[in-house]
C-alpha cells in the first residue's frame, strides 16, 4: 500500500453548508486556503468563487433574505470572541458590525426583510449574555439592548411576524429553557417550565407561528421531537426516537416542510417530509447521503431543496443538495483528497466492550489493511472531549494517516458520552468522574485480547476534556501506556474552573463539581496532584489564546511531569485557542505528534529474550531491524552501563551515536559494519530497550 506523509493527509479538504441565497446560490465554508473561508457556487461541480480572504477562520454565514449579502462570524487567534460582519457580494466589501473585540457575539438571525438582525453578547458583563437587535447598516454601539440576560443566552430566530425572538437559556449541558422575547418591550414568555433537568434544544418556530418545535428529553431518557403550544405551553410528541436521540430539526415556515435527524449509534439517519398536521409528518423519500454523519441543513428560499453537510467513514466532508419531494441527491462540492485515492481510506468498525462493572461501552475500532507485525499493531486510544460529546463515524484525515502508517486506532465512547441517553451521560458526573477513566483501562484490556494488537505499544491521545482523560489514564493506570498526547487538556480542575471564561464557569461546575462544595474532590482527581505516577513519555500541546481551558493547564503539567523525570515535549501556538484551526499549525502539531509516536510507540521492542533471530526489511522509508537475544557465555558486545543486556528493534533513523551501547532507553544507535566485528554488511538503525540479562549471539542475515 502506498504511504503518504502527515502533511499530505492534513491537506485533505472539507466543505460545509452555510446557506442558500435568494438567487439559488449556495454559500459554504471551505478550508482550501488553510482556514475555513466563505465560498459560493451556483450548481453541482460548478467552479466555486472565494468570497473571504482572511487568516482567521469564518465560523458561520447566513444569507440576507432579500439582498445579495451575507452575515458571517470570525474571531481572532482562536479566542472565541467572535465579531459579526456583513459581506456585500456585489462589491466584495466587508463591514464589521459589532466592533467590540473583547466580547463574544452569537448570531440570532435576520428579520424577514433583512433590514435588522439579532444577536446575544456579553459586552455589558462578561459573565452573562444580553439580547440585542441592530439595523443592517449600523455598527458597534448602534445595537439596541432588548433584554438584559442572566446567564448563557442564545437566539434561534425571529417570529414570522418579526415581533418576537426565540430565546434559549442554558443552565447546563443537560438543562435548558426556551422563551419568546418581545422585541418591543423585552418581556419574556417562558415556554418550557419544568422541574428537574431537561434539555430543550434545536428550537424552531412552527409554520403557524403559534408553536415551537424542539428536541427534548423531558419525561424521557433520549431526545424526542416535540411541539410546544406557545399560548398554553402544552407539549406533544411528534417523533419518538425509538431509543435514540432525535438530535436536530429544521423547518421551512412558508411550506411547512421539515427535516429531522436521529443519531443511531453515532450514524445520522435523516428524514425529510412536511407537516400534514401539527403533530404529524408525511415523509418523503430518504436522500442518499454518505454513510456517516450529516447536518447543517439549509432550505432554499422556495423550500423545494435542502443543502446538507455530510461526511462518511471514508468520505471527506462535502455539501450535498437534495430535492425535497423525490429525495434525489447531488454532491455540489468536491473537496480535494490531496491526491490520496479514496479506496485507500479505512472504515472503522462499530464495537462494544465490557467495562469493570459489565456495562457495555460503545466505540469505533480501525485497523490497518496491511498484515500486522508479528507482535501486533501499535495502537492509539483516541478519546473525545466534551465530556458530553461523542466519537462518531465522520471522516478524520489524522485517523487515516495513522492507519496508513501501521497504527490501529480505537475511539471509545466512555460513560458520560452523549448520544446514548441521559442516564448514560450522567454516569461520570462529579464523584463518578474516574469511572469513565476505568472504562479506558477496560478498553485496553479488551484490545489486548486481539492478536493483531501489541499490548506493549498502546498510546493514549485526547483533546480538551479528552486531554484530562489522557492525563488521568497516565496517572491512574501508568502501566498500560507507551506514551500520552494531551491536546488542550485539563490538568487541574481547580485552576481550570478558576481561570476559564466567566461566561462558562457555572455551566462547567454543573458537570464537574463546584469550587465551593467540591474543591477537595476536584483536587483529589486532578492529574497534576498525581503526576508522580506518570511513567510514559508525555506530549502536551495547547493554544495560547484558549478561553475554555487556559494555557497554564499545559504549562503546569509539562513542568511538573518533567521534574519527575518523565520525558516531556511541549508545543504552544501563540495564534491558536481551544484547538488548532490553521493548517500550518496543524501540520506542525501533527508532524511532531507523529515523530513523538514513532519514537516512543512504534519503536518500542517486545521482550523476547531467549530466542535467536536477526533480520531487517524495508518498510516504506523505514529501515527496520528486529534483533533478539539468546544466552551465549562470554559475549560482552552488548554490555551497558546499568549492567543489563538489551533487546533492540529498528526505528526511523534520527541521529548517529557511537556503538558502545551505553545509552539510556530511547537512544538511537548506528550499528557499524562487518569490518568492526559485527555480522551485517550494511548500517542498520536500532532502538535500545532494557531486557532480561543474557548474552547474545548474532546469526548472519542478508
Amino acid at each position: 500500500m502506498e504511504e503518504y506523509d502527515i502533511e499530505r493527509y492534513l491537506n485533505i479538504r472539507s466543505a460545509g453548508v452555510s446557506d442558500f441565497g435568494v438567487d439559488g446560490r449556495l454559500a459554504f465554508r471551505y478550508d482550501a486556503t488553510g482556514t475555513s473561508q466563505l465560498w459560493t457556487l451556483t450548481g453541482p461541480g460548478d467552479w466555486p468563487e472565494q468570497r473571504t480572504f482572511f487568516d482567521e477562520r469564518v465560523t458561520f454565514a447566513e444569507f440576507s433574505p432579500e439582498r445579495a449579502e451575507l452575515a458571517f462570524g470570525m474571531d481572532e487567534g482562536g479566542n472565541e470572541r467572535a465579531q459579526l460582519y456583513r459581506l456585500d457580494l456585489t462589491t466584495g466589501t466587508v463591514t464589521n458590525l459589532t466592533r467590540h473585540p473583547d466580547a463574544k457575539h452569537r448570531w440570532g438571525g435576520w428579520c424577514s426583510d433583512g433590514s435588522q438582525f439579532a444577536f446575544t453578547s456579553n459586552r455589558r458583563d462578561q459573565a452573562v449574555f444580553d439580547v440585542y437587535i441592530q439595523d443592517r447598516e449600523g455598527a458597534g454601539d448602534d445595537a439596541e439592548l432588548v433584554s438584559e440576560g442572566d446567564g448563557w443566552l442564545s437566539l434561534a430566530g425571529w417570529h414570522p411576524d418579526d415581533e418576537q425572538l426565540l430565546l434559549s437559556k442554558a443552565h447546563s449541558s443537560f438543562d435548558q429553557d426556551l422563551y419568546a422575547v418581545d422585541v418591543g418591550t423585552g418581556d419574556r414568555t417562558h415556554l418550557t417550565p419544568h422541574e428537574g433537568e431537561a434539555r430543550f434544544g434545536r428550537p424552531e418556530w412552527g409554520p403557524d407561528g403559534d408553536s415551537v418545535y424542539c428536541v427534548t428529553d423531558h419525561d424521557a431518557d433520549t431526545l424526542r421531537l416535540e411541539r410546544i403550544d406557545c399560548a398554553s405551553q402544552e407539549r406533544s410528541v411528534v417523533v419518538d426516537g425509538d431509543g435514540w436521540n432525535v438530535d436536530g430539526v429544521s423547518i421551512h415556515q412558508e411550506t411547512g416542510r421539515v427535516v429531522y435527524t436521529r443519531n443511531v449509534d453515532g450514524y445520522t439517519q435523516l428524514t425529510v417530509g412536511e407537516f400534514d398536521g401539527p403533530e404529524t409528518i408525511a415523509e418523503f423519500p430518504t436522500p442518499a447521503l454518505p454513510d456517516g454523519v450529516a447536518g447543517g441543513v439549509a432550505f432554499d428560499p422556495a423550500g423545494d431543496r435542502i443543502a446538507v453537510s455530510a461526511s462518511g467513514r471514508t468520505a471527506n466532508g462535502n455539501a450535498h443538495v437534495v430535492d425535497i419531494e423525490t429525495g434525489e441527491t447531488e454532491q455540489w462540492t468536491f473537496a480535494s483528497t490531496a491526491g490520496i485515492p479514496e479506496d485507500g481510506f479505512v472504515a472503522p468498525e462499530l464495537i462494544e466492550y465490557p467495562s469493570f462493572d459489565d456495562r457495555k461501552i460503545p466505540g469505533f475500532f480501525s485497523m490497518p489493511e496491511t498484515e500486522p507485525p508479528a507482535a501486533g499493531y501499535p495502537t492509539i486510544v483516541d478519546i473525545h472531549g466534551g465530556p458530553e460529546s461523542q466519537r462518531r463515524p465522520s471522516f478524520s484525515s489524522v485517523r487515516q494517516y495513522f492507519l496508513n502508517h501501521g497504527y490501529a486506532v480505537f475511539e471509545p465512547n466512555v460513560r458520560g458520552s452523549s448520544g446514548y441517553g441521559r442516564t448514560y451521560s450522567e454516569l461520570d458526573d462529579v464523584e463518578n468522574r474516574l469511572d469513565s477513566v476505568a472504562d479506558i483501562k477496560s478498553a485496553v484490556e479488551w484490545l489486548s485480547d486481539y492478536p493483531e494488537v501489541d499490548p506493549d505499544r498502546v498510546a493514549v491521545k485526547g483533546g480538551s476534556y479528552g486531554g484530562f482523560m489522557v492525563l488521568s489514564a497516565l496517572t491512574e493506570y501508568p502501566e498500560l501506556w507507551a506514551a500520552g498526547i494531551d491536546i488542550v487538556g485539563i490538568a487541574n480542575f481547580v485552576t481550570f474552573l478558576e481561570n476559564t471564561g466567566d461566561w462558562r464557569r457555572s455551566l462547567r461546575e454543573r458537570e464537574y463539581g463546584s469550587l465551593e462544595d467540591d474543591r477537595a474532590f476536584l483536587e483529589e482527581i486532578s492529574p497534576i496532584n498525581n503526576v508522580e505516577s506518570i511513567q510514559a513519555p508525555l506530549f502536551v500541546l495547547h493554544g495560547a489564546n484558549d478561553p475554555r481551558v487556559p494555557v497554564d493547564e499545559a504549562r503546569q503539567i509539562a513542568e511538573e511531569a518533567g521534574e519527575q523525570g518523565v520525558p516531556v515535549r511541549k508545543l504552544i501556538f501563540d495564534d491558536e485557542g481551544h484547538g488548532f484551526s490553521k493548517r500550518d499549525n496543524q501540520i506542525e502539531a501533527y508532524s511532531e505528534i507523529v515523530e513523538f509516536l514513532d519514537t516512543h510507540v512504534w519503536s518500542v521492542a517486545r521482550d523476547v529474550s531467549g530466542l535467536a533471530f536477526c533480520g531487517h526489511e524495508r518498510v516504506a522509508d523505514r529501515q527496520v531491524c528486529s534483533v533478539v537475544c539468546r544466552p551465549v557465555a562470554g559475549d560482552d558486545r552488548l554490555s551497558s552501563s546499568d549492567g543489563k543486556w538489551r533487546v533492540v528493534q529498528g526505528v526511523t533513523p534520527r541521529r548517529v551515536t557511537s556503538h558502545n551501547w551505553r545509552h539510556s532507553w530511547g537512544s538511537v544507535v548506528r550499528w557499524p559494519s562487518e569490518s568492526n566485528g559485527y555480522p551485517h554488511n550494511k548500517p542498520v538503525w536500532v532502538q535500545i530497550r532494557n531486557s532480561a540479562r543474557s548474552g547474545v549471539s548474532w546469526p548472519r542475515s542478508d
